[in-house]
């Protein structure tokens, strides 16, 4: 069960949950990050980390935020991986 990041990271793009995982599973986007699922091993680690609230288990996220899930899935094989080093963009 991979973890997946929704919307609530848009904008901000945190890397605190990048500097907890221990398999360089985060993938950095321009204004937000994603998880590779083919490399999260679900340690949970990152959820308690975002400061946003923006990570869950794939089983547990919510309704209107489940395209997220397939959009991690997607985007993360075309993306770096986050180095965890990237200025927050934003603060609401």
């Amino acid at each position: 069960m991979p973890h997946v990041v929704t919307e609530a990271c848009v904008k901000h793009k945190y890397q605190d949950c990048v500097a907890v995982c221990p398999v360089e599973a985060f993938r950095e986007a321009d204004d937000y990050l994603v998880i590779d699922p083919d490399e999260c091993i679900d340690c949970a680690a990152c959820v308690t980390e975002c400061p946003v609230e923006a990570i869950f288990a794939d089983t547990d996220v919510p309704e209107d935020q489940e395209s997220w899930i397939e959009r991690n899935e997607e985007e993360s094989p075309d993306l770096p991986i986050a180095e965890g080093d990237s200025p927050v963009l934003a603060s609401d």
